[in-house]
């Protein structure tokens, strides 16, 4: 069952067969911790790719699920150092494309090329 500081709340919700529901919402909290760990996983190896994988989804929070489980804390926990850290990467990363970006857009110029020698031989 849910910590007693969330679980009048979660009681309010749920049927009379309280200890199947208890075990329902810590595997449907379980669940959506593996999809946010799996999206993760992608993130990270995005960042050691070079391309981009084709068809990428947006993760929609479940709902319903009430507060965490107590025992899935310091799960929750590891995965939002990892999702920051994933941000802060991207963050990173994005930043150097765009200086790179500007980098090769100033070698760029608008006139017309000028040939840089004679061919004096041929």
């Amino acid at each position: 069952p849910p910590p007693p500081a969330t679980r009048d709340l979660w009681e309010s919700s749920v049927s009379a067969d309280a200890h199947g529901e208890a075990d329902s919402w810590q595997d449907c909290w379980a669940a959506a911790l593996t999809e946010l760990e799996l999206d993760v996983d992608s993130a990270e190896r995005l960042l050691s790719s070079e391309h981009l994988p084709p068809g990428r989804r947006t993760w929609v929070p479940p709902s319903g699920l009430g507060p965490l489980p107590a025992p899935l804390r310091e799960r929750a926990e590891v995965l939002l150092a990892r999702q920051l850290d994933v941000a802060r990467q991207l963050t990173e990363a994005a930043t150097l494309a765009r200086r790179h970006a500007r980098a090769a857009q100033s070698l760029r110029t608008s006139e017309a090329a000028q040939p840089v020698y004679v061919d004096v031989a041929g």
